[in-house]
Order: structure tokens, then sequence, then C-alpha cells
């Protein structure tokens, strides 16, 4: 059993930094991938991110490249996706998720958090 509580999230305007902050308690985060993912108004969830419970690779959606960055810290048990150069189009809620394995978190995570808001404005 993994928990997971999503913190960091806020009102931007378009072109500011925010970081997100993914804390996880259970005993075996360390072997678990994490990812992010976001749902805007009125639109399905989509993937931004994933990392292995090794965090030598990292995943991204082809619309955050360059712009987002995820990493995590198995000593604190906390994912962080860090986002630059922020867009209204990046508005939503922002979800964290895990599963046992980097392929697995990126289409059917067995686990949720609460969600997020990001706001940004233009």
């Amino acid at each position: 059993q993994v928990r997971l509580v999503e913190s960091g999230g806020g009102l931007v305007q378009a072109g500011d930094s925010l970081r997100l902050s993914c804390a996880a308690s259970g005993p075996t985060f360390s072997a678990t991938a994490i990812g992010w993912f976001r749902q805007a108004p009125g639109q399905e969830r989509e993937f931004v991110a994933a990392i292995p419970w090794s965090g030598d690779t990292t995943y991204y959606a082809d619309f955050v490249k360059g712009r987002f960055t995820i990493s995590r810290d198995n000593a604190k048990n906390t994912v962080s996706l860090q986002m630059n150069s922020l867009k209204p189009g990046d508005t939503a809620v922002y979800y964290c998720a895990a599963a046992r394995t980097s392929a697995l978190v990126r289409t059917t995570p067995d686990y949720w958090g609460q969600g997020a808001q990001v706001t940004v404005s233009s």
C-alpha cells in the first residue's frame, strides 16, 4: 500500500515556475515508480512525467519536454515536478501516481494522490 499526497500547487502567471511535490508513505516506496498526470476541466486525465524507483531514467509527455523536470529523493520519500515556463494551457489538477514499474505507472497506476490545482494566468 502506498499513500500519496501532493503539495505546491497555486496560481502563477505565464512564464513563471512552480514546483510540485509528492510525499509518499508505505513500505515499498523505494521500489515504486512514480508518475505525474494532469486533468484540465472537461478533458481526460493525461500523462505528464514518470520516474522509476532507481531514478536513472525519466519519461515526459512531448508537451512538457524541456520545461518540466521530474526527480525523486528516496531518502525523503518524495518525488518532485519542477515546472518552468508555464503556459495557460498547463492549468489543470496535477496528480501523482504509483505503480511497480515505469511502464505500468504511465498506463495503469495502482495508487493516486488527491491532486493539486495549478492555475496559470495569461
